[in-house]
């Protein structure tokens, strides 16, 4: 038992900092912890969790549909294990998506609103229909632990072969239209995984793998829970998987010789090498370790073959949901907090389904804890140990201490840089405005925009054109920078920071001095912030404030920028273009500022330089 325990001890440490990330990016936005981009949108999540995660979960329909449509009952204690991984396997990849997506409330957005040209419409509804029938599937597990809806659990164990029937077809549906998706990349994909058959190729890859992973979570829970294993039966299991292996093997390599990209397979580079290793990975050691009989009913042959198919499978996805697509932007590699997110998401699914093992009867008889025992006597093994109480109860102290401790070191050591915006800073001489533009890198990912400063000054016809963007000054500042007062990237920020004005350590004003005396303190009987601070507003502005709490800056940047173009796009349809992202976001950092100026642009404060307008890239003059 000691062992299960550092195992998930070792799951709660990385769930820990999973969720320190998880909300750092559901409260700031996915620029605080990603590497992602407008350029490169698709990440570690979708390589690893999302893709790979709905291909395992294969062994659900495969396992059920061995069982009960070819009606193979020697396989059926095993059927509640397939049914409760691929639930959890589903969920984990809907978790990921709506991580990396956001707006979870929306999730029910492909329901009303239908987009039937879409083969990501398809798998959206299906992962939903299929995530219900699965729920109907397990449910029946829980409800066997109470007296309650016995009824329902009657029913729904009735008429099972409905749904396994419901789950084949469904599962097969989406199975394949995950690789329809990638069929609308073929300039992008590289030519060792692109290929008119990814449709076929996604959904018999799934079928072979799929009970694998079946075998691999029987072994991991007879491992961590001493549970004997029966070999002839998870190799049989494995002998099927082996077939579907072979078939599939076949479909790949005729179809690589068949579009001539043989010669593609032996060329050296590190894509062909990366595809031999999934090769190996995939179809080499699981056909060997299966085919053989001697090796097929061990248990190390078993392990062997399991893992190196998995991984193989994983490998697949991640080369064509990630890895071998053509990098449109910088070189996207995943932050720490990506990953604490991506492998925290596997380890709660997996935290998931050893409750399951431990609460519900999955096999024929429930799991017992062979510590526990009715009337037993706390005994220790030296003075200094603490007795906390029955295993279980035990085990729920110490889990949660990890998870608290870890949470607290994930959100400690979150970078603040990526949290808040530094805007525009004025490195340069100020003469050199007239001369040059603005380079602006909000998310400091290399990719920004190159805004023509002094042409829009000439624009607005006048000095006091400034009041127009620069709408609010700092005290005792002139033009102000959107960051001084849009302070945190994604959220609101209260500019006016009542709390520092009162503080000992801030502006140390008492109440008196804003707040009538004898009346209730509320911003109704407070002085107007434009009473003591006389240059709050630029000249010439005309300016309305109803509260002193401003929007993130994106939103500020894209208020002031989108709004302005699209009215010009409106009166002149010349200018139609304006209004488009692409108008602006034109390209990545000029080259010469990667190599000389890389330095000063990760300066805390400094996101943005001044550059002079003679060298700017050609790729950028549609932005000035």
């Amino acid at each position: 038992m000691k062992r299960l325990m550092t195992f998930k001890s070792i799951l709660w440490t990385i769930v820990g900092l999973a969720m320190a990330s998880g909300i750092t990016r559901m409260l700031f936005g996915l620029g605080a912890i990603t590497n992602q981009s407008d350029a490169t949108p698709w990440g570690i999540w979708k390589g690893i969790n999302v893709v790979p995660g709905i291909a395992l979960a294969a062994g659900g329909f495969v396992v059920t549909a061995i069982i009960y449509v070819m009606r193979r009952h020697e396989f059926s204690r095993y059927s509640k294990f397939a049914v409760l991984l691929a639930f959890l396997g589903y969920i984990s990849a809907a978790t990921s998506l709506v991580v990396e997506l956001g707006l979870p409330w929306l999730v029910w957005h492909p329901v009303i609103y239908w987009q039937p040209h879409s083969a990501l419409f398809e798998v959206s509804w299906c992962v939903i229909l299929y995530l219900t029938v699965l729920f109907l599937e397990f449910v029946p597990v829980p409800l066997d632990e109470t007296h309650w809806f016995s009824g329902v659990r009657r029913f729904l164990i009735k008429y099972k072969l409905i749904l396994v029937v419901l789950g084949v077809m469904i599962s097969t549906l989406h199975q394949s239209s995950l690789g329809t998706m990638f069929l609308l990349t073929p300039e992008k994909l590289h030519a060792l995984w692109y290929s008119s058959m990814l449709p076929i190729m996604f959904f018999v890859s799934a079928v072979a793998i799929g009970p694998l992973m079946v075998i691999l979570a029987v072994l991991v829970v007879s491992s961590l829970y001493g549970r004997e294993l029966e070999r002839e039966k998870l190799g049989m299991l494995g002998l099927i998987s082996m077939g579907v292996l072979v078939v599939y093997g076949l479909i790949r390599i005729i179809d690589i010789a068949a579009t001539g990209k043989l010669l593609l397979v032996f060329d050296g580079s590190w894509q062909a090498n990366i595809f031999l290793l999934e090769l190996v990975l995939i179809l080499v050691l699981p056909i060997i370790f299966l085919a053989v009989k001697k090796l097929r009913y061990s248990t190390a042959g078993l392990w062997i073959a399991t893992i190196s198919g998995v991984l193989g499978m994983v490998l697949n996805r991640a080369n064509i949901a990630g890895i071998m697509l053509v990098q449109t932007g910088n070189l996207y590699i995943p932050t720490i907090y990506e990953i604490f997110i991506s492998v925290g998401i596997i380890s709660a699914a997996i935290l998931g389904f050893l409750f399951c093992v431990e609460r519900f009867k999955l096999w024929e008889t429930k799991w017992e804890d062979s510590r526990q025992e009715p009337n037993a006597q706390p005994e220790f093994d030296r003075s200094s140990e603490v007795y906390l109480g029955a295993p279980r109860l035990a085990g729920r102290t110490i889990y949660s201490m990890i998870f608290v401790v870890s949470l607290a070191f994930g959100f400690a050591v979150i970078s603040s840089d990526r949290l808040y915006s530094h805007g525009v800073d004025d490195v340069i001489a100020q003469e050199a405005r007239g001369n040059g533009i603005l380079y602006i890198d909000g998310n400091r990912d290399n990719f920004g925009v190159a805004f023509g400063h002094a042409e829009h000054i000439k624009r607005q016809q006048g000095a006091d054109s400034c009041s127009v963007c620069h709408h609010m000054n700092l005290p005792q500042d002139k033009s102000s920078q959107c960051s001084a007062c849009h302070r945190q990237m994604y959220t609101t920020t209260d500019v006016f920071r009542h709390d520092w004005h009162a503080s000992p350590t801030g502006a140390n004003i008492a109440c008196n001095m804003c707040h009538t005396p004898g009346e209730e303190k509320q911003k109704s009987s407070a002085k107007k912030c434009v009473d003591c601070h006389l240059d709050l507003y630029p000249e010439n502005a005309v300016n309305t404030f109803e509260s002193y709490l401003t929007v993130s800056y994106v939103d500020a940047m894209h208020g002031q920028c989108v709004t302005c173009h699209a009215e010009r796009a409106l009166s002149d349809t010349t200018k139609v273009a304006q209004a488009r992202c692409p108008a602006c976001h034109t390209g990545s950092l000029p080259h010469y500022l990667k190599e000389d100026m890389r330095d000063k642009l990760r300066q805390p404060g400094l996101s943005n330089v001044i550059i002079p307008k003679s060298d700017v890239n050609l790729e950028l003059k549609q932005g000035e």
